[in-house]
């Protein structure tokens, strides 16, 4: 009796221990947990991450790769007790802001995380700096968690991949319209036109907007969020930055000699439309009397054979009273 009142004892006071030491947790504001029971997540039902609207921009492929079981997400709050075959993981789903140079697994690299190198679609080695936003996806902690090693590093390897190919095909779009000025015209075609690295930086709203698209399926792959990229830097080698210096230059003082000129021929097409104006309105306000000089002909005809003669007579009787001098014609 003893011995079996000595192991309940035994028994309340590890319990006891346990609890006070690692069995009760809480989870904070800015924290998810997942909780295992033997290793194994708790999950829910058969539902796997393909059911999640984060997975429809998947590719037929994709969707046998990425096929990860939805588990039980603990929220903020309580506390909670853990039981000793369970063992519980807590993540941060706060956002987080890392360099794009950054190497988790090498801090080294990429001049001690400070610039990424790529390739240009004219073969130009440029050097990118510039931010991404990221959090972990509450829907997907299970590829978080148990999905991959290192989540963050293949998601940084996954956004890096994607930008060093949009950099290297990269191609500003310029729409051609018909009607479109000649300003706009000569601007476009001679805005540095074959040097990849200033449509670049000149469409780098552009390029973060692509990459954001590209990236929208990361949180289905490896359950991070990938907030947005924000490219704000691209530098050329430092040997060719003269050169480049010199096109832009050359590109600038002949965009502003076609501006220039387009203002010119602006200005007189303006006045040549304005001289037709006043030349319309004048040979219209020089017709409007004989209309209706020949309107009031033509009424006085339907009014009978003698009007007409009469107010031809009128009139000659008003011309001989303002006239100061007449001559007749003799008739014999």
């Amino acid at each position: 009796m003893e011995i079996l009142f000595g192991f309940v004892v035994g028994v309340v006071a590890f319990l006891a221990i346990y609890c006070l030491l690692g069995g009760i947790y809480t989870i904070n504001q800015n924290e998810r947990a997942v909780v295992t029971n033997f290793g194994k997540a708790e999950r829910i039902g058969n539902k796997t991450s393909l059911d999640l609207p984060i997975a429809q921009k998947f590719r037929p492929e994709e969707r046998e790769r990425y096929v990860y079981p939805q588990v039980r997400v603990i929220g903020p709050g309580g506390p909670y007790l853990r039981m000793p075959w369970q063992r519980v993981f807590k993540v941060s789903v706060a956002t987080q802001t890392m360099n794009v140079a950054f190497d988790p697994d090498t801090p080294e690299a990429n001049q001690k995380g400070t610039i990424l190198d790529a390739v240009t679609k004219d073969q130009l080695n440029i050097g990118l700096t510039g931010q991404i936003r990221f959090r972990v996806s509450e829907q997907n902690l299970y590829a978080y968690l148990f999905g991959v090693n290192r989540p963050i590093s293949h998601v940084l390897g996954y956004f890096i991949s994607i930008l060093r190919e949009r950099i290297a095909n990269y191609e500003a779009s310029r729409p051609k319209e018909p009607d479109q000025p000649l300003t706009e015209k000569g601007s476009e075609s001679l805005a540095m036109a074959g040097v990849s690295i200033n449509d670049l930086r000149k469409n780098l709203n552009d390029l973060n907007k692509q990459m954001d698209l590209e990236c929208v399926s990361s949180a289905a792959r490896y359950g991070v969020i990938l907030d947005a990229s924000l490219i704000t830097g691209i530098d050329p080698p430092a040997d060719i930055e003269s050169a480049l210096a010199a096109i832009n230059t050359a590109h600038n003082e002949v965009s502003s000699n076609i501006s220039l000129a387009q203002a010119n021929a602006d200005q007189r097409i303006e006045q040549s439309r304005r001289a037709v104006e006043i030349e319309t309105n004048r040979a219209q306000a020089e017709v409007q009397p004989l209309r209706w000089m020949a309107q009031q002909i033509a009424d006085l005809k339907q009014s009978g054979e003698q009007a007409l003669p009469a107010y031809i007579r009128n009139i000659r009787l008003d011309l001989f009273s303002k006239a100061k001098r007449v001559i007749l014609r003799d008739k014999g």
